[in-house]
């Protein structure tokens, strides 16, 4: 996962966890003036264009496994087989864009959704791994957001060897050693948890698959990160458990889909067929075909 993706989805997280009143998400919000230079051209297709031309495109976060990255030519991922579903239900072929993140989601949005790159290429149709959250949409007027189809949460893998007693806690890295995503959200809990007590036990690396690759090779006794990707790499003789993160403002999250505003009989469809692969199981059969457990998502 690159660092952008890293970024974008800390701050997304952490702007997240800002209170709101529960009765009214939007009520600390001041809309957002009216995008320039962006009104008249409207971009996109509609449910009726994507049926007529027979393909549908997807934005997917790129080399991001186990949700999505290209296996030698070949899209792969949990994010992928929800696409490939939605195009199924929609009667056309899935294609798929893979992106690089901005600064933050906005900015992800932004370019992939509503308005276009910067420099070059084209929005997608549909965006997966978007995290769904009442205050953070009310910021984002040009996006839809549904489609929920997991929730994500933060885990610990362990060492057996190292704890056959059962898994550490957060404060047990004030001695042990816990490996990381540099610059990821429990890379920040981590440093800041106890006024930065378990800093010393910290190990950074540039990706969770290389954090958990160094737990599978016993260079450090634990592993902190969210659990699918835990899951996905974890060796053997590595448990896993989300044992109480006290201070953790955003341990939990909900993930759906994104698409533009003006389109919103397709957002509906979207959301249709994944609460139909919901309902019937096909979502978490994807999840077990990773090895991955299937957090139903709160809709």
């Amino acid at each position: 996962m690159s660092t952008l993706v890293r970024a974008s989805f800390t701050a997304t997280l952490l702007a997240m966890a800002s209170p709101v009143l529960a009765s009214d998400p939007c009520a600390d919000y001041v809309p957002q003036a009216k995008p320039q230079n962006a009104s008249r051209d409207i971009v996109g297709q509609d449910i009726d264009q994507i049926m007529d031309r027979g393909f549908i495109m997807f934005a997917v976060y790129e080399d991001y496994p186990p949700y999505s990255w290209d296996d030698a030519g070949q899209p792969r991922g949990v994010d992928v087989d929800i696409a490939r579903i939605i195009a199924e239900d929609l009667g056309v072929e899935p294609r798929f864009n893979f992106i690089s993140a901005g600064e933050n989601l906005e900015a992800d949005l932004r370019h992939h959704v509503w308005k276009g790159p910067l420099i070059d290429g084209a929005v997608s149709n549909v965006m997966l791994r978007v995290p769904y959250d009442s205050a953070f949409n009310c910021r984002v007027e040009q996006v839809v957001f549904t489609g929920q189809y997991m929730t994500e949460s933060i885990a610990i893998a362990y060492s057996e060897a190292e704890y056959p007693d059962g898994g550490p806690v957060p404060a047990y890295f004030r001695f042990d050693t816990v490996a990381v995503e540099n610059d990821s959200i429990s890379d920040f809990y981590l440093t800041s948890f106890a006024g930065g007590q378990l800093a010393q036990g910290v190990r950074r690396y540039p990706t969770m698959q290389d954090a958990m690759a160094a737990l599978n090779a016993g260079e450090v006794m634990a592993a902190m990160g969210p659990l699918a990707q835990l899951e996905f790499s974890a060796g053997d003789g590595v448990a896993i458990h989300q044992p109480p993160l006290p201070g953790f403002a955003k341990s939990k999250w909900t993930l759906g889909t994104g698409s533009h505003f003006a389109y919103r009989g397709l957002s509906y469809t979207v959301d249709d067929a994944i609460y139909s692969a919901l309902s019937d199981g096909r979502i978490a059969a994807i999840f077990e075909s990773y090895g991955l457990t299937h957090q139903a998502p709160e809709r």
